[in-house]
């Protein structure tokens, strides 16, 4: 079993940070070969999602769709002016596990690792654990 930590400095109020690659190096140095990659955002206004990676406009679009269903002003009650990174934390979500196998990441063909920023920007947390199985 393996525990890390990911720091990630995002850049803008909403985007899609790949981090692929961080997570990949993460279970190849964890040294498991068979099991499962758990990932978590421990923080209320960002949230972790596995999609297409290949072509940058598809996160430029779900984050633009998020913010049509989420704007960020609104009739909110929340007093620090970010309820609508909380509502689209919660719609996203902080977590994701990912099979390994052959000590590689189960992904699909056109599948990236994103943590998702919503209130940014900030330095934000991603936490890797690996396990065997």
């Amino acid at each position: 079993m393996s525990f890390q930590t990911i720091e990630v400095r995002t850049s803008r109020r909403n985007e899609f940070v790949d981090v692929t690659g961080k997570v990949r190096a993460a279970v190849t140095e964890s040294g498991v070969t068979e099991g499962l990659c758990c990932l978590y955002v421990p923080h209320t206004t960002a949230a972790v999602c596995i999609n297409e990676a290949a072509d940058p406009t598809v996160s430029r679009d779900i984050l633009a769709h998020l913010s049509r269903v989420v704007p960020e002003r609104g009739d909110y009650h929340h007093l620090e002016g970010n309820s609508d990174a909380h509502i689209k934390s919660a719609l996203v979500g902080p977590t994701g596990i990912i099979p390994i196998q052959a000590g590689q990441l189960v992904l699909g063909t056109w599948q990236g690792i994103f943590l998702c920023e919503f209130d940014g920007p900030r330095t934000r947390r991603l936490y890797v654990k690996v396990i065997a199985g």
